[in-house]
């Protein structure tokens, strides 16, 4: 089990109100609550953090889908005809084809 260490904090009147009555429908403590909302939102900006870095990794690779293509399929919801998703077709130092 992780050992945990105490943090204050100031919170508006209306917010703690709002989380102590959270607090008592989850049956748990508002602290409890309050931690894990914090160990959530750490999460959550670390998985953004990563999805961004990889995002440019894949950017830096130098392979797109032309705006044609893109909008060839998107122009293709709802239709009877809809498009699978379009294919790279722009590579590095290439023209789209």
């Amino acid at each position: 089990m992780p050992s945990t260490t105490s943090f204050t904090l100031r919170l508006d009147e209306d917010v703690k109100n709002a989380l102590e009555a959270e607090a008592v429908k989850a049956d748990r403590s508002a602290s409890y609550l309050a931690a894990k909302a914090i160990t959530d939102m750490l999460a959550a900006k670390q998985a953004k953090a990563k999805a961004i870095e990889q995002a440019l990794a894949e950017a830096e690779k130098g392979e797109f889908i032309s705006e044609r293509a893109m909008t060839r399929w998107v122009n293709s919801w709802g239709t009877d005809n809809e498009l699978s998703p379009p294919e790279v077709d722009i590579f590095p130092n290439q023209q789209t084809r």
